[in-house]
């Protein structure tokens, strides 16, 4: 570090409004699971296939195509719940990562001896919209591929004559792993965000170096991302990463926990 320089703390993501966001989509995703058990169990004993030969419960088209059903009426209808919802609760996380992550920056200069009053610039709106347009996207994609996942389950398990309890106990499982997509959902879009929003902040004040920081918080860290740890960057392009072969940003890659610290010159320790 040269001399005069002045190392800022870190604008690290809000880990509330990740569990508030978490706990948003994964509300969405129970209603939806115990919507599809009830319909789904009750379409099951309607038409629970014949178990005399797996030959015959292979042929008796009847109960596939009434479960098949069951399952598209819901998906249609969850669907479109989600569709409806997915850009109120993406308007709501962006307005809250922005407004979380201008608060902890401003903190942080006040601290340092600087007032500054931030506005949405341009660049800033940018990111807004964008933060949006992504996790709309994600959000509508839960239902698409929770009941993708469940008509599979549901078809193998007439194929092979299988019963609700064992039929249950897949779509139990297959929930789990729905939920977990939602912890990942609200975790890397939380960092994404305020990485990006961060990122603007850094140029407009004219900050045009940092220094990368990696968290130690994952489980299977990037071997280039600890390498990266304490090397200063220039915030315009980002750290080169050799296992990627281009330069990239704090949090850009998928569950990406890097941040920077940003340098500012001119200023004696």
């Amino acid at each position: 570090m040269k001399p005069k320089e002045k190392v800022l703390k870190p604008v690290l993501p809000d880990a509330g409004l990740e569990a508030e966001y978490r706990q948003e989509l994964q509300e969405w995703i129970e209603l939806m699971q115990k919507s599809v058990i009830y319909w789904l169990k009750a379409s099951y004993k309607k038409n629970e296939p014949s178990i005399s030969t797996q030959a015959e419960i292979a042929m008796d088209a009847i109960p596939a195509q009434e479960l098949r059903k069951a399952i598209r009426r819901l998906a249609k209808r969850w669907q479109k719940n989600f569709n409806e919802a997915a850009p109120l609760l993406a308007k709501w996380f962006a307005a809250k990562a922005y407004k979380r992550s201008s608060s902890r920056l401003q903190k942080i200069l006040r601290d340092a001896g600087f007032s500054v009053k931030f506005k949405m610039t341009k660049a800033q709106r940018d990111i807004f919209h964008a933060t949006v347009a992504q996790n709309v996207a994600l959000i509508k994609s839960i239902p698409s591929q929770y009941f993708t996942q469940i008509e599979g389950l549901v078809m193998r398990s007439v194929q092979v004559g299988g019963d609700l309890e064992t039929l249950s106990h897949q779509l139990h499982k297959n929930f789990g792993s729905t939920k977990k997509r939602a912890v990942f959902i609200a975790r890397d879009q939380n960092l994404k965000a305020t990485g990006a929003l961060n990122r603007a902040r850094q140029l407009e004040l004219g900050i045009k170096e940092a220094i990368w920081m990696h968290s130690h918080a994952g489980k299977t860290p990037r071997p280039t991302h600890v390498a990266m740890n304490g090397k200063k960057f220039d915030v315009a392009k980002g750290m080169y990463d050799s296992h990627e072969k281009r330069f990239v940003l704090c949090g850009e890659l998928p569950n990406c926990r890097c941040f920077s610290r940003s340098v500012v010159p001119g200023f004696s320790i």
